[in-house]
C-alpha cells in the first residue's frame, strides 16, 4: 500500500464517493430496462469514457502476468454479479432495505481480509463498525422481510454484497501491482463481457430502448461509477479495502434520503435514527483506521502488501 497521502484529503473524497453512489439506486428505479442491460451499458459507457486516457498505461498492461489477467477477469466477473444481483433486488424491495443489506459488506470484507491478507482490525474500529451496522439495520428494519417479494429482494442483495466484497478484496491485491486506472479499466471491460454473454444467452435485446433509458445508462456511468466506484478503486492505494467498504456504509443514508425526496419512499423515525448512527459509526471507524495507518507509517512499515 502507498505510504503517501492522496492529494485531496481522504474524508472529502469519501464524501464525494458516497454522494455519487447514493444516486445509483435512484437511477435504477427510474429505468424500466432489464437490470443486466443497465449494468452492461453502465460499465460500457464508463469504459469508453476512460479509454482515451489509457495510452500511458499500455506499458503497465504489457507487463501483466497471466495470473494478473485471470484475477482481473475474476474481479470483473464478481463486479458484474454484484450489479446483476443488487440491481435486481431493487425490483422487489425498497431502496432503504436493499442498500442497508449491501452496506453490510464490511463484515464479509473484514473476514476475507483476515483470512487472505492477515489484516487485523483494532477494537475501536470494530466498535465503529458495530455502531454503523446497527444504524444500517435500523434504516431497513421497517420493511425487511414483510413479504415474499421483500424476502427475494433481500436475498438478492445479500448475494450482491458477497460478490462486491470478493471484488474489492481481489482489487486490494491487484492495485499494489498496477495503476488503479488500469485496474478499473480492465475490470469494467471484463464485467461488460460477462454481461454481454449473459444477455445474449438469456435472449435479452441489446438495443431498442427509448432515449430516456439511454440517458439513464449514461447517468449510471458518470455519477455512481466514475465518481463512486472508480474513486473507491483509486483510494485502495492509500487505505485498506475494509476502510473503503466502511465508508460505503454512508450509501444507505444518502440513498434513503434521495428515495424519500425523489421516489416518495417513506422513512420511519427508526430509519432516520439509523442514519445518524451510521454517520457516527463511520466517524469512529475512520478515526481509528487513520490512526492505525499513521502508526504503521511512523514505524516505516508497509501494510496489506
Amino acid at each position: 500500500m502507498n505510504r503517501n497521502n492522496p492529494p485531496i484529503p481522504v474524508p472529502l473524497l469519501m464524501l464525494v464517493g458516497i454522494v455519487a453512489i447514493s444516486f445509483s439506486s435512484i437511477f435504477i428505479k427510474w429505468s424500466v430496462a432489464p437490470v443486466s442491460v443497465q449494468g452492461m451499458y453502465r460499465l460500457l459507457f464508463t469504459f469508453l469514457l476512460m479509454l482515451p486516457f489509457a495510452r500511458p498505461y499500455s506499458g503497465a498492461a504489457a507487463a501483466l502476468r497471466l495470473r494478473d489477467w485471470l484475477l482481473l477477469f475474476a474481479s470483473g466477473t464478481m463486479l458484474a454479479l454484484h450489479f446483476l444481483l443488487w440491481m435486481g433486488s431493487l425490483t422487489f424491495t425498497s431502496v432503504a432495505s436493499s442498500t442497508m443489506i449491501m452496506a453490510l459488506q464490511p463484515v464479509f470484507i473484514m473476514v476475507g481480509a483476515y483470512i487472505w491478507y492477515k489484516e487485523k482490525t483494532a477494537g475501536s474500529a470494530i466498535l465503529g463498525m458495530g455502531i454503523a451496522i446497527l444504524g444500517v439495520v435500523f434504516i431497513g428494519w421497517g420493511d425487511v422481510g414483510l413479504s415474499a417479494d421483500h424476502l427475494k429482494g433481500d436475498l438478492l442483495s445479500i448475494g450482491g454484497t458477497v460478490a462486491v466484497a470478493i471484488h474489492m478484496l481481489i482489487g486490494q491485491k491487484l492495485v499494489v501491482r498496477m495503476p488503479s486506472f488500469l485496474y478499473s479499466l480492465m475490470v469494467f471491460f471484463s464485467a461488460v463481457i460477462v454481461f454481454a454473454v449473459y444477455n445474449l444467452a438469456a435472449g435479452i435485446p441489446f438495443f431498442n430502448y427509448p432515449a430516456r433509458e439511454w440517458g439513464i445508462f449514461v447517468l449510471l456511468a458518470v455519477v455512481p461509477t466514475v465518481f463512486g466506484h472508480i474513486l473507491f478503486n483509486w483510494l485502495l492505494q492509500y487505505v485498506s479495502a475494509t476502510t473503503v467498504s466502511m465508508n460505503i456504509l454512508g450509501e444507505p443514508v444518502g440513498a434513503s434520503l434521495l428515495a424519500f425526496l425523489l421516489l416518495g419512499e417513506q422513512l420511519k423515525a427508526l430509519q432516520w435514527a439509523g442514519g445518524l448512527l451510521v454517520l457516527f459509526g463511520l466517524a469512529v471507524y475512520v478515526f481509528a483506521g487513520r490512526r492505525i495507518h499513521n502508526d504503521f507509517i511512523d514505524k516505516g512499515v508497509t501494510i496489506n502488501e
